[in-house]
């Protein structure tokens, strides 16, 4: 299983924007689909984005299409999620999580995982 931390939450005001990063162990990374997940207070943990072993194809949560951006850099053993026009219900605690073989929407797929990051937008 790969060792994952996230970095770069923080309070932010609507509209502004945040970079996330998913930091990595291991030489194997590039052989684990990654996605970010987030969970609200109160709230389900729900998908937000995943990228393929080698970041051509990405996949997005409609809430967030178009303003948030999913990358990674197999070199730096790094993922990260550069979320911009944030709005307040995008508050929440962000989670990277990994898996081998094909990307997936479903957490539960996913079987490493990190301690997650808070993300705060004020309106």
């Amino acid at each position: 299983q790969a060792q994952l931390v996230e970095s770069g939450g923080g309070l932010v005001q609507a509209g502004g924007s945040l970079r996330l990063s998913c930091a990595a162990s291991g030489r194997t990374f590039s052989n684990y689909a990654v996605g970010w997940f987030r969970q609200a207070p109160g709230k389900e943990r729900e998908f937000v984005a995943t990228i393929t072993q080698t970041g051509r194809t990405t996949y997005y949560a409609d809430s967030v299409k178009g303003r948030f951006t999913i990358s990674r850099a197999n070199a730096k053993n790094t993922v990260y999620l550069q979320m911009n026009s944030l709005k307040p219900e995008d508050t929440a605690v962000y989670y990277c999580a990994a898996k081998l073989g094909i990307t997936a929407r479903q957490g539960g797929e996913y079987d490493s995982w990190g301690q997650g990051t808070q993300v705060t937008v004020s309106s």
